[in-house]
């Protein structure tokens, strides 16, 4: 939505005020530099500050700020109110400066067949 504001033009949304698109925060990168991140990857800092850090945003250092607790990649855009596509190009950004770590989620090589779950459903369909 667009708003009259004098001789000057912004974009505003009529709750939060002024808005920042996706787009300006990757600086129109719609991939990220390195890795890939699945929505259940967990997200750790390895800093505790990256406010020395040049070049970064405020949604990067959001991020480092929030995964001082282990965060997978779909809390951190949930919290941080941005599209999965944002943060995952953001959290490239991050990996490529080793401020964080992404750990991939566990394969299912340890769980049980569906026979198993089967099993159970109809187990507790009985009860």
């Amino acid at each position: 939505m667009r708003a009259e504001g004098g001789s000057e033009d912004r974009w505003v949304d009529d709750h939060a005020g002024p808005v920042v698109r996706p787009y300006a925060v990757t600086r129109g990168r719609a991939r990220p530099v390195t890795g890939t991140f699945d929505l259940i990857s967990l997200v750790t800092a390895t800093r505790a500050d990256a406010g020395a850090e040049s070049g970064l945003g405020p949604e990067h250092l959001a991020i480092v700020a929030l995964c001082q607790r282990m965060q997978s990649v779909a809390e951190v855009a949930a919290h941080l109110d941005l599209p999965v596509g944002t943060v995952r190009v953001l959290l490239g950004d991050l990996v490529a400066r080793e401020l964080v770590m992404v750990r991939p989620p566990r394969g299912s090589a340890g769980l049980p067949d569906e026979s198993v779950f089967e099993a159970v459903i109809n187990g507790l369909r009985a009860l």
